[in-house]
């Protein structure tokens, strides 16, 4: 329950507003004397809001494993950890595995709101080459055409991760 409590706390909080209050909220406290970087800002919201997203990708994952997998675990005398760890992930990883890859995208094209609490990143950029351009829209779309191929990679890898998760499937099916 206490979890559960954690899980949904940060996912119900925009990830700018985790990632400012990273931030700023330490040295707004009195008694607080850690004043974390920006670095430390970022990382602490995305893991936070990350984490709770792909928490709960997880407990969806398991709850998508038909009951009665668990209770025939149970009825051959098997304990929980052993049950999770033998029944319940290995189908549920592939139910989750679109999700979670998916997911892992996202913190990359999140770490641009780091921008706002001035950490230094390819987003931050923008000025510089807006400077230099003396318009934005120029500047953008050199930033996306640095963003657009990381991401496609990412994708790549992924359907090359679902393909072998498939394949495996298959071939593991008796015939």
């Amino acid at each position: 329950m206490p979890a559960g409590a954690v899980v949904e706390f940060f996912r119900a909080i925009p990830l700018l507003l985790l990632i400012f209050f990273a931030s700023y909220a330490p040295g707004a406290l009195t008694n607080f004397t850690w004043n974390p970087t920006a670095l430390q800002a970022v990382v602490f919201g995305l893991t936070m809001y990350n984490g709770s997203v792909l928490a709960e990708v997880v407990r969806a994952g398991i709850n998508a494993v038909p009951k009665g997998q668990s209770e025939a675990g149970y009825a051959i005398g098997l304990r929980k950890g052993q049950l999770m760890r033998l029944i319940l992930v290995p189908p549920a990883i592939t139910a989750m595995m679109p999700a979670i890859v998916s997911q892992l995208v996202v913190p990359l094209k999140d770490t641009a709101l780091g921008t706002i609490i001035a950490y230094d990143n390819l987003t931050s950029k923008l000025s510089i080459l807006q400077n230099l351009y003396t318009n934005a829209i120029p500047a953008a779309i050199v930033i996306a055409c640095v963003y657009i191929p990381i991401n496609l990679t990412l994708a790549w890898g992924a359907s090359w991760l679902e393909r072998r998760n498939r394949r495996r499937q298959i071939t593991a099916t008796p015939a």
